[in-house]
């Protein structure tokens, strides 16, 4: 064994060995030991290389490895990252003395123990050490030693080292990139000077981000992806809606100049429903290989990231065919531009990241990209975040980090290559941290000298990183002395030209999704017939040779079999109706993706999606064996988390628009997790952007004494921001009635998407009360508002109509008050949104003898429906009988906390529903009023 057989760090490792069996043989284990007593730590030396000393001070030779390891691993800490001139941080490690060495003795060691490519001609360690240097404290640090997989690790060594990502140097490549971030600085030069103080969020500091991502695009585009998905908030957003997605100067101008007289045109136009740097676009990309989407995004400012991967994963899912989805990430790629301040201090990013490995929602990787400029709104770095760099929350996920000052176009492009090339080779995701600056305020009517005034008297006289980029390039003869200037002007008289002409009313004028015909949902035909039902659930049931059931799910899949027997009776539980709606809409040609938290089970063991062999755990998922099926069906359990997962699959939705997509939350309330999307995206995204989701929620809800925080799914929140035809809000009695309102959400996927909130029951799921007959999957459809079927019989004696929906209706119908109630009729509202107004005014007018209309609801007053439903059922009455309240009363939380007193509170909710003298006692929590 010679030492020239090791290299680097290696070498020292032997080495060091080496000196502890010197001093102490026991201190190595025998192997080693065995080797050593014939060994001397000799060298041939390879041509050229300085050769070591005689006598090899064992201390040198490792003190010269571990200081080239400290620079691959720590040299990001003395690279110049900051345009503005700040000193790196740097670390003492980095220095030869520290490692007990000098230059001298650098110059006297081979280069081998350096290693890599770094080593390769070096003529000692010395200069070996100096090209280490040159690559890892220069103007990017590259930030990777938290990657622990070897491969990834070796790979992205060499390639950092061997500088085979530079980007070429000649006149014609140089020139192309000067014109470009000419073209990024005349924009944004344009829009100060001729909207002085109006908002636009610059780009400005941070110019070559254009060019960064003209090269990954160009890359995904070159090595066979079809489709890119751009996430990003308003900081440079015009820059890049105009210079990567094509929108046009005029489209852009229209929306600054925004005159008085064209604000007519602003009031029903789509994506017009936001302000302009929220917006999104689609567009070809460079040579027309590919399309760019940039989904919209509100300022919230990283909310977007789970959208767009979530866009990204639908675009590369083929779902038109039997069995499970099939995932291809080389067709597709997601960036996300995330910014400085937000990117560690919002949860949603850690959430989005955690996304990135997991079966249901890899993109096979994203690339991420800090927009850094050194400051939030007004906050610096000490203020905003706890770690080193902006970027410390991605070394968790083993994401390999690029640090680059944005200053120096050759480091931004050779980072942007080395991006794209590692996505493709392990398809994991990647960051770029540009560090810049801001050259203006967070916007441009802020004034960043009150809180910056050192940063801001240094920017004021710093030059943009074109005026630098020009300046280096006649220096070296590359350009012609005149060239910057000619682009200045070319690139200003473009835009000079193109606002003298602008016609506001004409530039923009987007519309909002075709709207579908009045009474589309009501005329969707749902119902099957009993022989498809019989044939689908026969081969749901279907065993595979082999596939060992569990035995506690035998009783309930024999059951299931034997659904079918008697076309009247009630035999179709809950589960059975979901299973049989999927199964039906997957034989349409529809496909499904399902996810949530423990989906695939289901929260309450009801489901069993996915079967587990019992002996070897092998898994089977019945939708996607079924022959009949003729689109995929895929199902995830998805991480306990909300905002992204919800973010995620509204992403999946708006991208691929005519699958069903459904997430499932593990108790309704846990939809509070989500607000933010829900707000922004779901409810909202329509009148904002034009919008078309059609994402369905299933969140289950009902009173049963769990407590506060798993009793309701706040149906308020929803119905708060109910208006216009923005959603469908349920809450389904039935099994049927589940099972229609599944095959009416895919039956209008094309011609009426609206996203729908379902609420489920929990120990309803089992009930006799809710199962339905397989007669009514034939020849029913959904009901926004069931009467009651003995009330109907006795319409003239009915004295009270109680109106009520979900689960409550169950407490009131299988109470022994009621049978001898026969002067109350109790009737459900199915549908809480839209507002059955027709439905239930026939309903009500069959009851003329009525002395009061109760609503009832478990919920306290201030929540649930009655806050909504009051003023209409008001209006509907108009005045003929008094409307009455029964619930409980208004409260700060849902519900008690004490499942005896949840007990309590229902019986006397049930109590009063039935008493027309309202004279029983009343506990505190519940209240019954004349409104």
């Amino acid at each position: 064994m010679r030492l020239d057989e090791f290299a680097g760090a290696n070498a020292g490792y032997v080495l060091e060995l080496y000196e502890r069996y010197r001093r102490n043989p026991e201190s190595v284990d025998p192997q080693t030991r065995k080797t050593f007593e014939s060994w001397e730590p000799t060298a041939e030396q390879p041509s050229g290389e300085t050769p070591a000393a005689a006598g090899v001070d064992i201390r040198k030779v490792v003190g010269a490895a571990n200081l080239a390891d400290c620079i691959r691993r720590y040299g990001h800490l003395a690279a110049q990252l900051d345009p503005l001139g700040s000193p790196p941080v740097g670390d003492p490690s980095l220095s030869p003395a520290a490692h007990g060495i000098s230059d001298e003795d650098l110059r006297q060691l081979p280069a081998s123990l350096v290693d890599g490519p770094a080593a390769q001609s070096a003529a000692n360690a010395f200069e070996a050490i100096e090209r280490l240097r040159r690559v890892y404290c220069s103007t990017t640090g590259f930030d990777y030693a938290h990657v622990f997989v070897p491969e990834e690790r070796v790979w992205l060594r060499n390639a950092t080292e061997s500088g085979r990502f530079l980007p070429p140097m000649d006149a014609h490549s140089v020139e192309a990139v000067l014109d470009r971030i000419t073209q990024v600085e005349v924009f944004e030069r344009f829009l100060q000077r001729t909207f002085p103080g109006k908002t636009r969020f610059s780009l400005e500091g941070l110019d070559m981000l254009v060019p960064i991502l003209d090269e990954i695009i160009c890359g995904a585009a070159d090595h066979g992806a079809r489709h890119g998905v751009l996430g990003m908030a308003h900081r440079g957003r015009l820059n890049v809606l105009t210079h990567v997605l094509d929108k046009p100067y005029a489209q852009i101008l229209a929306e600054f100049k925004d005159p008085v007289a064209a604000q007519s045109f602003r009031t029903d136009l789509g994506w017009t429903g936001d302000v302009k740097y929220h917006a999104g676009a689609r567009t070809a990309a460079p040579r027309g290989q590919m399309y760019i989407s940039m989904p919209p995004n509100p300022s919230h400012l990283e909310a977007v990231d789970p959208v767009a991967v979530g866009m990204s994963r639908a675009a590369g899912t083929r779902a038109a065919q039997r069995g499970a989805a099939q995932f291809d990430g080389a067709i597709t790629v997601p960036i996300l531009i995330h910014g400085d301040a937000a990117f560690p201090g919002q949860g949603i990013v850690a959430e989005t990241l955690n996304l990135s490995r997991l079966p249901g929602y890899s993109t096979g990787g994203t690339i991420h990209i800090i927009a850094n400029n050194q400051l939030g709104f007004t906050a610096t770095p000490e203020d905003s975040y706890s770690t080193s760099y902006a970027s410390g929350l991605a070394r968790g996920f083993k994401i390999p980090i690029l640090h680059v000052n944005a200053d120096d176009p050759v480091a931004c492009l050779e980072a942007a290559r080395l991006a794209w090339e590692y996505r493709v080779r392990f398809g994991l995701d990647f960051l770029i941290d540009l560090v810049g600056y801001r050259r203006h305020g967070h916007n441009e009517g802020d004034e960043p000298s009150f809180t910056q005034p050192v940063m801001y008297t240094k920017i004021a006289s710093h030059p943009t990183v074109r005026e630098h980029w020009s300046r280096t390039l006649v220096e070296k003869g590359t350009i012609a002395a005149d060239l910057p200037e000619s682009l200045v002007r070319k690139y200003f008289g473009e835009l000079e030209s193109t606002y003298a002409s602008l016609k506001p009313e004409q530039e923009y004028a987007p519309s909002l999704p075709t709207k579908a015909p009045a009474g589309a949902a009501a005329r969707v035909e749902t119902g099957v017939p009993l022989d498809r039902l019989r044939e689908i659930n026969e081969a749901l049931l279907a065993r595979p040779e082999g596939f060992t059931f569990s035995r506690k799910l035998e009783r309930g899949l024999e059951r299931r079999r034997s659904a079918f027997a008697n076309a009247t009776e009630r035999s179709i539980d809950w589960a059975t109706a979901e299973q049989l709606a999927f199964g039906t809409i997957l034989a349409d040609g529809i496909p499904i993706r399902m996810t949530g938290e423990d989906v695939e089970r289901g929260t309450f063991s009801h489901r069993h999606a996915v079967f587990h062999d019992a002996s070897t755990g092998k898994q089977l998922v019945p939708l996607q064996e079924f022959p009949q099926a003729r689109a995929s069906f895929e199902i995830h359990n998805s991480p306990l988390s909300e905002n992204a997962v919800v973010g995620f699959e509204f992403g999946y939705n708006v991208q691929e628009p005519l699958r069903l997509v459904i997430w499932e939350a593990q108790y309704g309330d846990f939809i509070n997790g989500a607000q933010v999307m829900l707000d922004q995206f779901v409810t909202s995204g329509r009148a904002k952007w034009g919008l078309a989701p059609s994402l369905v929620f299933l969140l289950p809800h009902g009173y049963e004494g769990q407590g506060p925080e798993h009793s309701s799914a706040r149906p308020e929140r929803f119905l708060d921001a109910a208006a216009g035809i923005n959603l469908r809000l349920v809450t389904c009695t039935t099994a049927a009635q589940y099972f229609h309102v599944l095959r009416r959400q895919a039956a209008l996927l094309e011609r009426d998407p609206l996203p729908l909130i379902v609420l489920t029951p929990k120990s309803l799921l089992r009930h006799p009360a809710v199962a339905s007959t397989p007669r009514e999957l034939e020849q029913g459809r959904f009901l926004s508002v069931i009467d009651d079927e003995d009330g109907r019989g006795r319409a003239g004696s009915i004295e009270r109509v109680v109106l009520c929906s979900g689960k409550v209706y169950v407490d009131l119908v299988t109470s022994d008050r009621r049978a001898s109630a026969a002067s109350v009729a109790v009737c459900r509202v199915e549908q809480l949104y839209p507002f059955p107004e027709v439905a239930l005014s026939e309903v009500l007018g069959r009851y003329r003898s009525v002395r009061d209309v109760v609503w009832l609801q478990e919920e306290p007053e201030n929540m649930g429906a009655w806050q909504f439903v009051r003023p209409q059922l008001e209006e509907l009455i108009g005045g003929r009988c008094p409307l009455r309240y029964i619930g409980r009363a208004r409260s700060s939380s849902p519900s008690e906390g004490s499942a005896a007193w949840h007990q309590l509170n229902q019986k006397m909710l049930v109590e009063q529903a039935f008493d027309l003298g309202s004279s029983a006692p009343e506990p505190s929590m519940v209240l019954s009023k004349e409104v």
